[in-house]
């Protein structure tokens, strides 16, 4: 699969405790693993034969914490590093040479982390799609000037027939693949001032067929269920943290 700058193309978790990790997203999502092609350490999460995301052991190998981080295509990782510095924001690793590919760990000017990924793409991963991610949500103080940041280093444009565009709503900012959103962008900042007290982060939403089964499974496989099942237009959603620290949320029926 030929790769499309700007978009969302992989989410990724670093850990510490790679088995019994593997074992609680087993347990509570139906992923199985295998070994990835981009080396030792890495490990992809499938199901039903198909990828979902990545499991790596950097948080021990290159000292980072744990978190679910979303990554973005880009065609020039150099490129996108120096805009990104621009722009008074923080390249922490790379770009590196990880497989056949280059990686880059970042952190937006308001804190949130984020990757970027030049080289090939996993083929039928896309969010919303099959068992990829269901949806992607940043939260951040000001919505409309994460937007301009990511659009500035990822090439976004207003013009859907390039690809990647993003739209205002009344509360926050959507990114939209060819049409289709994919992503928001939450905080102040489109309808209301920035919120400078907002905990900076992505949020990668992940389908559960039964949200209630997957709760209890979060609680028994030793994770912790941070909010209440919520509800919102695309369906419940909660979210919970994995044994080992990792921050995602549950979206289902």
């Amino acid at each position: 699969m030929d790769s499309v700058p700007g978009v969302p193309c992989w989410v990724s978790l670093t850990v510490r405790d790679r088995r019994a990790t593997e074992e609680f997203y087993s347990a509570v999502l139906g992923w199985s693993f295998v070994d990835s092609s981009l080396g030792t350490g890495f490990r992809t999460a499938t199901r039903e034969g198909a990828p979902v995301a990545g499991f790596n052991e950097a948080a021990v190998s290159w000292q980072l914490p744990v978190r679910w981080t979303v990554f973005f295509s880009a065609d020039n990782a150099d490129l996108a590093c120096e805009r990104i510095s621009e722009r008074g924001a923080t390249v922490a690793v790379g770009p590196l040479r990880v497989g056949e590919g280059r990686a880059v760990m970042a952190a937006d000017p308001h804190g949130a982390a984020f990757g970027l990924w030049q080289g090939e793409l996993p083929r039928g991963w896309a969010v919303g799609a099959g068992h990829a991610p269901a949806w992607l949500q940043l939260h951040t103080s000001d919505a409309f000037a994460a937007a301009l940041f990511y659009g500035e280093v990822l090439d976004w444009t207003k013009n859907p027939s390039h690809g990647v565009s993003y739209e205002e709503q009344q509360d926050e900012v959507h990114i939209l693949v060819d049409g289709e959103t994919v992503a928001g962008l939450r905080g102040g900042g489109v309808e209301a001032a920035p919120d400078p007290q907002r905990r900076t982060r992505w949020d990668v939403y992940f389908r559960a067929t039964d949200i209630d089964a997957a709760l209890a499974a979060v609680e028994k496989t030793g994770g912790t269920v941070i909010s209440p099942v919520q509800h919102a237009s695309h369906g419940r959603y909660a979210t919970v943290r994995d044994p080992d620290g990792g921050l995602f949320s549950l979206l289902g029926p």
